[in-house]
């Protein structure tokens, strides 16, 4: 049995690191190139595990090269992998990763195994064991049959829709979350423009709105939270996210504080934009000296 079950993308990311991003007709100078497994649901599971958290996920990947580094990669830190299925004559998605010299990034990629997650895929004890379920974009209605499973169950259910929120119907897995994390651009699709009015879809839920280097908010029934973030050189933003989504978690599970659950969140993103890659999340040991030494910087400025 695993604490958190996480769903959604498993993918082999391909980061080539430019020294501006190009504009159309444009050329770009690649500085470095790096590979490895990415995929929201896959980098929430390991930064989840690193942060001695027991995590399970439930995915799709091709049976060529990639998906067996993938699932090598995975296991490795610990994930649970059981559920991750193999799809035979697929290719393992493959994302490139464009990112400038701010760590600003922009995303090519193929369809490729992802998605290949069915409703009727989904076992039910699986996700009813667990303590909490955290989805990421993936099938709406493979995302709605999971999160109908959790909340039956009682089990907690967070939903991260990502990028193709605009262009994807996620409402039947949005009426079951609990928790929504959502950037300035994805709430400006779902809430009022002054991000102050859930609509019909997040009435009543936990709205998490993140604001990249400037923070984040915690939109509740009960009010609002927020946090300013931490003043960090940013390398790569890549997975920063995911973190970010992974730190919440955490921190919330044990506590089911708000303000403690966001602190921990920022640190999360903000340590994890500070190197390359999709795969940066720190540990819950480093979260913990990043934050006493922010603490002990503002004691002696005060």
């Amino acid at each position: 049995m695993v604490r958190v079950v996480t769903a959604g993308h498993v993918n082999w990311d391909v980061t080539l690191r430019v020294d501006a991003l190009p504009v159309p007709d444009g050329e770009a100078r690649i500085t470095s190139q790096r590979r490895s497994g990415g995929g929201s649901a896959a980098n929430v599971s390991v930064a989840l595990s690193r942060m001695d958290v027991s995590t399970g996920l439930v995915g799709s990947v091709g049976t060529d090269e990639h998906g067996l580094l993938v699932r090598r990669e995975l296991k490795a830190e610990g994930v649970d992998c059981e559920h991750v299925l193999e799809v035979e004559g697929k290719e393992t998605t493959t994302k490139y990763l464009i990112v400038d010299e701010a760590g600003e990034l922009m995303v090519l990629g193929n369809d490729g195994a992802n998605e290949a997650v069915s409703p009727d895929d989904v076992n039910e004890a699986y996700v009813q064991n667990a303590e909490h379920l955290h989805l990421t974009s993936q099938r709406p209605d493979s995302a709605a049959e999971l999160a109908r499973i959790a909340t039956e169950a009682g089990v907690p259910v967070s939903f991260d829709p990502g990028r193709r929120l605009t262009d994807r119907d996620f409402s039947r897995a949005l009426a079951y979350s609990d928790i929504v994390f959502l950037n300035d651009r994805e709430a400006k699709t779902l809430l009022d423009e002054d991000l102050e009015h859930p609509s019909s879809e997040l009435h009543g839920r936990v709205v998490v709105i993140k604001h990249g280097s400037d923070g984040a908010r915690v939109d509740t029934t009960k009010g609002v939270y927020t946090h300013p973030g931490f003043g960090v050189k940013s390398v790569d933003t890549t997975g920063a996210g995911d973190a970010f989504a992974a730190g919440f978690i955490t921190t919330f599970l044990d506590s089911a504080d708000y303000e403690r659950a966001l602190e921990f969140a920022n640190a999360c993103g903000a340590l994890a934009s500070m190197a390359p890659g999709a795969r940066t999340a720190p540990t819950k040991e480093l979260v913990g000296r990043f934050l006493d030494e922010q603490f002990s910087g503002d004691a002696k400025q005060g």
